[in-house]
């Protein structure tokens, strides 16, 4: 059975901006402040290493009922029996990730218009990664920003919830929620925060605060 998936605060594990600390150190704060999904982000390393620190993950995010989401990779995600993967636009295909990862995990996909939306709505993603929202140092590739109209956009266009990621901090997240997201996607928000448990239990009560009832 498809586990059901929170997006409200979900929280990008990236060790390259991340002062020294590891993927399992950024997952275990954000845990302990109250993340709703975890994504594992290894762009760099070796498959190995990253089904390593996947089946490390995996039993710590499940006690807490928190999703883990395998960035990329969907042959490791089914390696390391993850609950998903999620793909951009230059990744395997949507419809060819459905098809690996069957009808019992989670796929995301990045999508930054209407067209990308409904086209990955339609091959099978269970939710969308929408962005970059805001200007983001974080991913080199990101492209310029697209604002919260375009979360309105594409809300009206899809039925699946969506996840705005890119320069979203506790400052500007509920702008976001407003617009028609179901969660937030954060990295350096949290990654580069001084209490990393802090920066998310500040993060999930904008958040919870500015989803309507």
């Amino acid at each position: 059975m498809k586990p059901r998936g929170d997006w409200r605060v979900y929280v990008v594990t990236d060790a390259r901006h991340a002062r020294g600390r590891s993927h399992r150190d950024i997952a275990l704060a954000a845990i302990r402040g109250g993340a709703t999904a975890v994504q594992l982000r290894m762009k760099e390393e070796q498959a190995r290493e990253i089904v390593e620190t996947a089946r490390d993950l995996i039993p710590v995010c499940r006690a807490a009922g928190v999703i883990l989401i395998l960035n990329d990779r969907v042959d490791i995600a089914l390696a390391a029996q993850a609950d998903g993967a999620h793909v951009g636009q230059d990744d395997l295909p949507v419809a060819a990730a459905r098809a690996l990862l069957g009808e019992t995990r989670l796929l995301g996909v990045s999508a930054a218009t209407e067209e990308e939306a409904v086209s990955a709505w339609r091959d099978g993603a269970d939710y969308l990664g929408v962005g970059p929202i805001y200007d983001t140092g974080t991913k080199a590739d990101a492209g310029e920003a697209v604002g919260v109209s375009r979360v309105r956009a594409i809300h009206r266009v899809v039925p699946i919830p969506i996840v705005g990621i890119g320069g979203i901090t506790v400052e500007n997240a509920a702008d976001v929620i407003r617009a028609g997201a179901a969660g937030v996607a954060v990295v350096t928000a949290v990654t580069l925060a001084p209490d990393m448990a802090e920066a998310t239990r500040r993060l999930r009560e904008v958040v919870d605060a500015a989803i309507v009832r």
